[in-house]
């Protein structure tokens, strides 16, 4: 969404983005007067500035920043030069002009706070409206409004609200999302009588392409899949929840044929998303009465086995990803023995 951009330099705030240039802007302008403390109350509580800096310096000076409730340009407030007449620098006008979108209530505003006003806000010779005020020194500064300032600070202020509420709702939409796909894992554990298990899923955003599963294949059989979409965010989420529909809704028909089931699954993948859409798979079945595990591994990370005498079998990869090729195939390893422990298959 394009911001339209503000009339007179009242917006300071934007980077460029092209980097063509070093960024610059204005940092401070300096005012010099008589006694910090007592000008820094002024400046906060009657005109509502901000603090931005507050430094003790070595040499026993004080460095004071303050800036208007808008845009990023400051003052430092220093106590006037020691040599000389350091009363010719303080009572001055400063040149320095302040803008607002409504001149009239910024005057009722800080004449209520006892600022002292020269003039009340008048048309000026050049279209817009202005007035003159001073701090408690005597320095002096200007307050200008225009119409073209009020309606362009109008139009920043709608698109910042309807930016913002973009952004709520597509905040309200991912969470959603989360949740949506948090019910896609596994809510139910197939229960086993040799084997202890479990499975959590930590997305790096909201939403994402990592998907596990856990299959009850009847029989004293249960697989379990981890597979890794391609992509991040909404995207692979999406992808994800194409998988595991797909491997749902199949499983139980091929309960003893993984590879015929892995080959219809990368086949619907293949067919059911672009071309560069792919997903890495490991689908691990045991048996519970042999106490047996056999597996494909579809370009996954390979798992690890971890055996009872401390040795560890990796679950190297058996065939290519899913989705990117129509012709595929897998080979299921079969070898592994009955003394395994709980195996572990990392996801990253």
């Amino acid at each position: 969404m394009n911001h339209p951009p503000l009339p007179f330099g009242i917006d300071k705030t934007l980077l460029r983005l092209d980097r063509q240039d070093p960024y610059f802007c204005l940092h401070f302008v300096t005012v010099f007067v008589r006694d910090q403390e007592r000008s820094l109350r002024f400046y906060l509580h009657q005109l509502g500035f901000r603090l931005v800096v507050d430094q003790r310096l070595e040499s026993g000076g004080r460095w004071i920043e303050v800036s208007p409730p808008d845009g990023n340009a400051t003052i430092a407030l220093i106590l006037g030069p020691q040599e000389g007449d350091p009363e010719r620098f303080i009572g001055l006008d400063t040149r320095i002009y302040f803008i607002t979108e409504d001149i009239d209530a910024k005057f009722r505003e800080l004449s209520a706070h006892g600022v002292r006003f020269h003039f009340p806000p008048r048309q000026a010779k050049w279209g817009g409206i202005h007035t003159r005020f001073e701090d408690l020194d005597g320095n002096s500064y200007g307050l200008a409004g225009f119409d073209e300032l009020t309606r362009g600070v109008e139009t920043g202020r709608r698109v910042l609200m309807q930016t913002r509420e973009a952004e709520r709702r597509a905040a309200q939409e991912l969470e959603i999302a989360r949740q949506v796909q948090s019910r896609l894992f596994p809510q139910i554990h197939p229960e086993m009588r040799t084997l202890e298990y479990a499975g959590v899923c930590v997305q790096a955003r909201a939403v994402g392409g990592d998907y596990f599963d856990f299959l009850d294949l009847g029989q004293g059989h249960f697989s379990f899949v981890i597979a890794d979409v391609s992509g991040k965010g909404i995207a692979s989420a999406l992808l994800m929840a194409n998988l595991q529909a797909n491997l749902r809704s199949q499983y139980m028909s091929t309960v003893d044929h993984p590879q015929s089931l892995l080959r219809s699954v990368n086949r619907r993948f293949f067919e059911n998303t672009d071309d560069n859409a792919y997903a890495s798979l490991l689908l691990a079945t045991y048996d519970d009465n042999q106490r047996r595990l056999y597996y494909a591994n579809c370009g996954h990370l390979s798992g690890l086995l971890l055996r009872r005498d401390d040795s560890i079998k990796r679950l190297d990869p058996t065939a290519t990803v899913l989705g990117l090729f129509e012709h595929w195939d897998c080979l299921v390893d079969v070898t592994l023995q009955p003394e395994i422990l709980l195996p572990y298959i990392p996801t990253e």
